[in-house]
């Protein structure tokens, strides 16, 4: 008979080996020749295997101690009894193993001990894996090897989310998960897209802060998540319409009076060098004029001469001088950021309504470091606002400016809906001969325009007569059409039209439609031209036992304020200039 060689010492094959033969016996059992007297079909080959294997698996387990108080059991189930030794050759006996270091058979372990076991035969495994090649030998330094070892690769780590509660105009709100590194722009695009809403880039992040009547727009590069960490509790963030955000870099020289700039260097005043000088950071434009400063702490109100630059925001202790010895530092433009007053009157007692903050981004519920300003009017406020956002940011605002065309150029010409010709080169057209022909003469062209909208009106009075209402304009929807478009308000004072248009952006054809509180059948058309806000009343006119609507007292009449919309989209009449933006609200 062969000796039992040095079997199951893989891994491998231990696993495959029987329960009933892996588990070595413990404490408590009978001496190996009682046991062996009640197994004598068993063959010796298989007690040395046994033993062997008991042999190799102490290195494996002797970490584990496992002890149990219950009686153990032989492998028929039986409890444990000395037995007679039967009769037959005696058999050399094992030495014993200490009971830690052998786990009895068929005994039931801790749980937290199989648990221990399964984590040391994972390491086992991990530390048995084969090394992977390093498909980029050469990049390696002169100390690493070649190889990729299990420990070398870092772990994988999933990016930061964070929730971010966002409110529309109408008081609805949606919880966005966003990442850590979301900009501003980016929450917006995806607000744009949860919400079906148009994308023409003039959707803006606002940051709201009602205790402190403070609110500003979020540049598109800042990150989310950086701001809402300066915010307090009560604070929030807004998703509006903003089509001033980037006006100032299509016409620069209205939101810049030629007496509030002065440069350091010579300058010939173009539009061009008015930006160029802003962007360059080694220029020093210097914004000037008076403006009302509230003191810190105290509820009074002065006037005095103040100037914006680069280093900050100075005002003057003597006149209207800007020597050093006469500037007095009121805020910093780093860790700064300017805010709008929303309710300066009635908060703060400002003296007038278009009052401005500079908060310290430190600040949260306190007012008492609080840069609280006032101009005069609008647009000295905008040129303040605008000049400050310039002079902290820079380039960066230019390239926020222009990622966005670059986009749309970048997209096909029919990803998007837009005009194949402008509205510049619409022209009229006579189609009453056999060819059409251009109508260059403007006193024909109105003429024939007239005369089409009468017999479009006497062709739509026709088919109501016989009983068919006209497909397109049906007589019984056009009192009410109105009202399922954005540009439609409902009943909204006048107070609270002017607060949306300045809400929205104070730019040429910012637009919106309202009930007249003055007359119930008739309605308000509110207009922004050169940073003002007009109104604009439509009357209702009966012709022909039709009901139309008209803004110039039943010159030009429209069947609906669609159809009145869409025509002043294309042409001035006698407003001051065309519907180009309209006021939106969306619920999110």
């Amino acid at each position: 008979m062969q000796a039992a060689g040095p079997l199951f010492r893989s891994k491998d094959k231990v696993e495959q080996t029987p329960r009933s033969q892996q588990d070595p016996a413990g404490p408590g059992l009978p001496a190996q020749s009682d046991r062996l007297a009640n197994h004598q079909e068993d063959d010796v080959d298989l007690e040395a295997l046994v033993n062997d294997m008991n042999a190799s698996l102490e290195s494996l387990y002797s970490a584990c101690s496992m002890q149990s108080d219950t009686v153990p059991l032989l492998q028929n189930g039986q409890h444990a009894r000395s037995q007679p030794r039967a009769s037959g050759p005696p058999r050399s006996i094992q030495p014993q193993v200490s009971p830690r270091q052998r786990v009895q058979r068929s005994q039931p372990v801790h749980i937290l001990a199989v648990r221990r076991l399964q984590e040391e035969d994972q390491q086992f495994r991990t530390s048995s894996l084969p090394a992977i090649p390093n498909p980029f030998p050469e990049l390696c330094g002169p100390g690493s090897p070649p190889v990729l070892t299990p420990g070398s690769l870092p772990p994988s780590q999933a990016a930061a989310k964070q929730d971010v509660k966002v409110f529309s105009e109408d008081g609805t709100s949606k919880v966005v998960e966003i990442l850590a590194d979301m900009t501003a722009r980016d929450l917006c695009q995806l607000l744009v897209y949860k919400s079906h809403c148009v994308d023409d880039n003039s959707w803006t992040l606002v940051e709201h802060h009602p205790h402190l009547g403070l609110e500003r727009c979020l540049e598109d590069h800042e990150l989310v998540v950086q701001v809402e960490s300066t915010m307090a509790s009560e604070s929030k963030f807004l998703f509006r319409k903003n089509y001033a955000k980037y006006e100032f870099f299509k016409n620069p020289m209205n939101f810049f009076p030629e007496q509030m700039v002065t440069w350091c260097q010579q300058s010939n005043g173009s539009q061009t060098q008015l930006l160029q000088n802003f962007l360059n950071s080694s220029s020093c434009p210097e914004i000037q004029g008076f403006l009302h400063v509230k003191e810190l702490g105290k509820k009074s109100w002065k006037k005095l001469y103040v100037c914006l630059r680069r280093s900050g925001l100075y005002c003057s202790t003597k006149g209207t001088s800007k020597e050093p010895r006469h500037l007095q530092l009121l805020a910093d433009l780093e860790d700064s950021n300017i805010f709008s007053l929303i309710a300066g009157r009635k908060q703060y007692n400002a003296p007038t309504d278009h009052g401005l903050c500079i908060k310290p981004n430190k600040v949260r519920n306190e007012t008492k470091e609080l840069r609280l300003l006032c101009a005069e009017d609008e647009q000295t406020r905008t040129c303040w606002m605008t000049a400050f956002r310039l002079l902290k940011y820079g380039m960066l605002l230019y390239q926020n400016y222009r990622i966005p065309q670059q986009r749309k150029a970048l997209l096909s010409p029919f990803s998007t809906p837009v005009r194949s010709v402008s509205e510049n080169s619409l022209v009229a057209m006579d189609f009453s001969g056999q060819t059409g022909r251009v109508i260059e003469n403007p006193a024909e062209a109105q003429s024939a325009a007239l005369e089409e909208g009468h017999a479009w009106r006497k062709r739509s009075t026709r088919m109501n007569i016989l009983g068919s209402q006209s497909p397109l304009h049906p007589s019984t929807l056009s009192t009410v059409i109105h009202r399922t478009q954005h540009w439609f308000h409902g009943r909204i004072s006048r107070e609270e039209s002017h607060r949306i248009i300045k809400q929205q952006g104070l730019v040429d054809g910012l637009f919106l439609l309202r009930d007249s509180q003055s007359n119930p059948k008739a309605f308000v058309l509110t207009l922004c031209h050169h940073q003002k806000i007009k109104n604009f009343q439509i009357l209702p006119c009966e012709d022909d036992g039709q009901t139309f609507f008209s803004l110039d007292d039943g010159n030009t009449k429209f069947s609906d304020l669609i159809q009145l919309v869409d025509f002043y989209q294309l042409n001035k009449g006698v407003l001051p200039c065309k519907l180009k933006h309209h006021c939106i609200r969306v619920a999110l």
